[in-house]
């Protein structure tokens, strides 16, 4: 009697938490109303920092917000714009008695560590070091 050969056994990939947990790590979403502009320009300095990339996000309104977070990055080397993607998504608005889906624009620009990210943040690193030690020093 001939054999047959079983078919092949599909491989899953296995995915842990923290991998799919991974990109929203870098992203932040912006709000036009909750947090001052440069709160924003400092966090997205600080993920660029830690993981070489940041993706600012907004909805509506806050798009501006995000558009001028991004420039004040690039014009000043931070970094350099990698993606921008536009599109619109569903929003759940509440009114008095019912809840409607309302199409919102929405914004994502993805920007990277620029090539002079390290030497622009040393000055800030040194003088905030020197400051702290001036301050124990005065003790």
């Amino acid at each position: 009697m001939p054999t047959v050969a079983a078919p092949p056994v599909p491989q899953i990939q296995n995915t842990t938490d923290h991998e799919i947990e991974s990109p929203k790590k870098n992203r932040i979403q912006v709000s036009n109303t909750k947090k001052p502009l440069f709160f924003y320009v400092n966090l997205a300095k600080r993920y660029i920092q830690q993981r070489d990339e940041v993706v600012l996000s907004a909805l509506g309104m806050a798009i501006t917000t995000v558009v001028t977070i991004a420039e004040i990055l690039k014009n000043n080397g931070f970094a350099t714009e990698k993606r921008t993607e536009v599109s619109t998504s569903s929003v759940s608005m509440k009114d008095e008695n019912k809840g409607r889906l309302v199409q919102k624009a929405k914004i994502e620009i993805v920007l990277e560590k620029s090539e002079k990210f390290d030497s622009l943040m040393a000055p800030t690193n040194t003088e905030s070091k020197s400051a702290a030690n001036k301050k124990s020093n005065e003790k």
